[in-house]
């Protein structure tokens, strides 16, 4: 039931936000190391987009950088969540359900 769009690098994902309509996205698994943008980079990005609505996407990292340093950078460059490699489902199906709820709080 899910509709995916991939991205090469950050700075594709950035643009896929920019060129899509506010709430078309409804969550973002950011990789960190891309090419042209890493994933740190594509989400301050995201974030500074003049669209509010675009702008506040929640954005989950999805990395092999595991320590608690790895997961205060991700939310310190407006990541929502963060989740390690190799993927457990259950911790992502548990990141996403917190990721959504706050999203909804916030709005």
């Amino acid at each position: 039931g899910f509709e995916v769009v991939q991205a090469v690098d950050g700075q594709d994902a950035l643009t896929k936000v920019v060129i899509h309509p506010a709430g078309y996205f409804d969550i973002i698994f950011m990789d960190i190391q891309m090419p042209k943008m890493n994933g740190y980079e594509a989400s301050m990005a995201i974030r500074n987009i003049s669209d509010k609505n675009k702008a506040n996407v929640p954005i989950i990292a999805m990395t092999a950088n595991a320590f608690e340093s790895d997961v205060q950078d991700a939310l310190n460059a407006g990541m929502n969540g963060h989740v390690a490699k190799p993927i457990d489902q259950e911790k992502l199906v548990e990141e996403i359900k917190k990721v959504l709820t706050l999203s909804s709080v916030a709005h």
